[in-house]
């Protein structure tokens, strides 16, 4: 059964539309203004707190030290953070400890030993990725093998989403650019993707 998660949440519009439609996940930028998806703290929980509680929310952080994320967790303005930087093994196991709740990690895939490195993360879950906010996709021939599960993220849009889950089979698809136009998220395109993914496991019973 395919997880999905739309990313980059930041407007009460966006909020409405995960709530009619029931991604598995619902994912913030947070201290990342480079981003146009960014959003503070304060405008995240104001949106968490509108969300399906049946939602958890993932805060996506870049760098951070130890102890913002530590708070984020702790304070209860995301349930899962999931790291895009290049946090280690240590600052990973360090928050899981701090905090009891679940951590992700990202990795940029471009060739077989990044995929060997994000198969022996100590992350509760890995997502693969083409790069930090591409909407591109990578070379899914490099998953060949590859048995941990994982989500992938990455040029992922209507499009594509279904290929995706019958090629590789991830864990969960993430979503973020694909479902925009003019860089805002798009009502049509988040129902259709995630109709017709979980149509696949209507088929599929």
């Amino acid at each position: 059964m395919t997880k999905i998660k739309i990313c980059g949440l930041s407007r009460e519009q966006d909020i409405d539309y995960v709530n009619q439609y029931l991604p598995d996940y619902a994912g913030f930028i947070l201290h990342y203004p480079r981003s146009h998806r960014y959003i503070s703290d304060e405008e995240c929980r104001s949106l968490v707190r509108l969300l399906n509680p049946g939602i958890p929310a993932v805060g996506v952080i870049v760098n951070q030290p130890l102890e913002t994320a530590v708070a984020l967790l702790r304070s209860g303005t995301v349930d899962i953070l999931q790291l895009h930087g290049q946090e280690d093994e240590d600052y990973i196991r360090a928050l899981q400890s701090e905090t009891g709740k679940e951590v992700w990690k990202a990795f940029r895939i471009a060739s077989a030993a990044d995929l060997a490195a994000a198969e022996g993360c100590c992350a509760d879950q890995i997502l693969l990725d083409s790069g930090a906010g591409s909407g591109e996709v990578f070379d899914w021939s490099l998953l060949s093998g590859f048995d941990r599960p994982y989500f992938l993220a990455g040029g992922l849009g209507p499009h594509n989403a279904v290929r995706a889950v019958r090629q590789l089979h991830p864990y969960g698809l993430d979503l973020s650019s694909g479902v925009e136009t003019g860089k805002r998220k798009d009502k049509a395109k988040i129902s259709s993707v995630i109709a017709s993914v979980r149509g696949i496991k209507e088929r599929k019973r």
